[in-house]
């Protein structure tokens, strides 16, 4: 009994090291960044800093709010590309897929997510971007290019690919096995009844996943598309590839542009002094937005209805 006991309190030790041990983790490393950003901020003020566009090296004058609104943006752009997508992918597998291609298309979702984001960015950069270039972006400029106002947003210059678009189009296809793998579980997690209930009224099954499913589900969906959301937020070396890391103003989706990440990686080794700082001001900001998008996220999937 004294051998079952020693042993039962060192397992409660072991086990509460470990949480708090993440505890720890997650708090040193805010804390080494609000440290690191403190000189940022008093440089330029914080919300200054924020809602400055200007990025100057031979002055060293830095804001973040191109950075944050190209992360903004391209997250938006994935979500909307990806989200009908990864629904359509979902019901297809839980309702009409033939139990043969079941097996096949979740292993294609499942090395989807494994592919590292660094093979994601050489794909993007010399096999997405021309393609996306030569085939996709003439059909846009001729269609959305001439609505009034905004047309103009869509109708930019031949980059070779690399520009906001194509990292939208990127980010896309890396979230969206996230969103299809939590879409699927949520539909399979409704109540078989329901379904049957509705076909016995004589309902579609377009009515039944319209009107039954999507609804019953519409929170673990939605918390999964803000997993999904948080996992593009983040993303680092696919978006350094082919976003340009251009500071400047953004007139077309096909402009070379600046994400938070982008800038991260491409300017983190050749800075000091202030402008290190702004970095890890950065680095702060995004660590926040994504803490905000995971709690949301997890009371979302939390939820039931």
């Amino acid at each position: 009994m004294k051998a079952a006991g020693l042993k039962n309190n060192i397992f409660k030790i072991v086990c509460a090291v470990s949480s708090v041990s993440i505890l720890l983790i997650v708090a040193g490393m805010l804390v080494t960044l609000l440290v690191e950003s403190l000189p940022a901020f008093r440089e330029f003020g914080f919300f200054n800093f924020l809602t400055s566009s200007e990025w100057n090296y031979s002055q060293d004058i830095y804001g973040a709010r191109r950075p944050i609104f190209g992360t903004l943006l391209t997250t938006a752009l994935a979500l909307i590309v990806s989200f009908p997508v990864a629904i359509g992918t979902a019901i297809f597998l839980t309702e009409l897929c033939p139990e043969k291609l079941k097996g096949s298309i979740g292993t294609a979702l499942e090395l989807l997510s494994a592919i590292p984001s660094i093979i994601y960015g050489m794909w993007g950069l010399f096999v997405l971007a021309p393609f996306l270039e030569e085939s996709v972006q003439p059909l846009i400029k001729k269609t959305l290019g001439n609505l009034p106002l905004i047309g103009s947003f869509f109708v930019g210059p031949l980059t070779g690919g690399v520009s906001l678009f194509t990292t939208s189009m990127i980010l896309a296809v890396m979230i969206l096995p996230f969103m299809t793998s939590i879409s699927r579980e949520a539909f399979n997690q409704v109540p078989p009844i329901l379904k049957e209930s509705s076909y016995a009224l004589g309902a579609t099954r377009w009515e039944t996943m319209s009107k039954v499913v999507m609804p019953f589900t519409r929170l673990a969906v939605t918390g999964g598309a803000t997993i999904a959301m948080g996992r593009a937020l983040g993303e680092t070396m696919a978006v350094a590839y082919v976003i340009g890391n251009r500071h400047a103003a953004l007139d077309s989706i096909f402009s070379p542009y600046v994400t938070v990440t982008s800038v991260m990686a491409n300017e983190f080794n050749e800075a000091s002094g202030i402008k290190l700082s702004v970095l890890f001001a950065l680095a702060l900001i995004l660590f926040m937005a994504n803490f905000l998008v995971l709690s949301l996220s997890k009371k979302l999937l939390g939820s039931r209805s």
